[in-house]
């Protein structure tokens, strides 16, 4: 009767300490988000989801390379408990249940292996039930002729001949296979930011096409479109790609006449467009499936609306 009453005691006890060390484990995954890379398109990202009300009970912590923009980033944020800034090395040993990727290849030697260590070192993975978001670009389609239409699941391009796109195959390809989602985006723009302000204030020839396709997408409905992505949840989100713009592609010509209705542009004139009938016209993107299944539209329909309302 002995024996078995110690046996009884020792299992207790084993059962108790496995609880106690779950919970440890446990209590050193944040239940917050990690949005990896704070420039324009990270901190829209994090000043939207302080804002939003689903996400009132959780934390939001924007990691740079450096502390050089921190206060920048700080200030355009807003003061808030729930948001902070922080380096990669400020953030070593810590896990979160959602991470956002937005930090450009530019800044990486080897970006797949940089996003793939983001997903092993940062993220708590997908048994967590949370979400890892790689935000990818539609430029992974190739060049488009006659106006071609591609969706979330039209072939990207042949990397080995496109090796500017290669870097993002290679890592939507880490992302997908380890659980995460990839959102493509169209071109990004602000007032200031885009194809268009370099077009208009370089000075210098455009050398593509004056009937080319540009798709485009506003920096904050980027980060809307992301926010619409964590809402959903990793059974709607991950392991699927998303293909996000504001569905109303415009020619170069059109953007630059669209830019010049903003007082931002007073002055300036169109650019003289070098492109030919032997250059691509470009390619349309059909996202009209992303955005029913995020539940998602874009607040500026169209670059023109944006540039018409005279916001900044």
């Amino acid at each position: 009767m002995a024996d078995q009453m110690t046996t009884i005691v020792y299992l207790l006890l084993f059962l108790l300490n496995c609880r106690f060390t779950t919970s440890l484990s446990k209590s050193s995954i944040s239940s917050g988000c990690a949005v990896v890379g704070c420039g324009v398109l990270g901190t829209s990202i994090c000043k939207q989801f302080v804002k939003l009300p689903e996400f009132e009970s959780q934390e939001v912590v924007g990691i740079t390379k450096s502390n050089t923009r921190h206060e920048e980033i700080l200030t355009e944020v807003g003061e808030t408990d729930r948001f902070r800034v922080a380096t990669t090395e400020d953030c070593v040993g810590k896990k979160y249940k959602n991470v956002v990727f937005c930090a450009p290849p530019s800044g990486f030697d080897d970006y797949p292996a940089a996003v793939e260590d983001c997903m092993k070192t940062v993220w708590a993975g997908p048994n967590e039930g949370g979400i890892f978001l790689f935000t990818s670009s539609g430029g992974i389609y190739g060049f488009g002729n006659d106006k071609q239409v591609v969706t979330e699941n039209s072939p990207v391009a042949d990397p080995s001949k496109n090796p500017r796109s290669a870097r993002l195959i290679n890592a939507e390809e880490r992302v997908l296979g380890g659980g995460g989602a990839c959102f493509r985006l169209a071109g990004l723009y602000s007032l200031t930011r885009g194809a268009h302000n370099f077009w208009l204030t370089s000075g210098k020839d455009v050398s593509g096409r004056a009937d080319g396709i540009v798709n485009q997408l506003h920096y904050d409905d980027a980060a809307r479109a992301v926010l619409a992505g964590l809402s959903a949840g990793s059974s709607v989100v991950n392991g699927e790609v998303f293909l996000i713009s504001d569905g109303h592609p415009l020619t170069r010509e059109k953007i630059c006449e669209s830019a010049l209705k903003n007082k931002h542009f007073f002055g300036y004139e169109l650019p003289k467009f070098l492109g030919t009938n032997e250059d691509p016209v470009g390619k349309i993107y059909d996202g009209s499936a992303s955005n029913t299944a995020l539940k998602w539209d874009p607040m500026y329909q169209s670059f023109d609306t944006f540039m018409a309302s005279g916001e900044s």
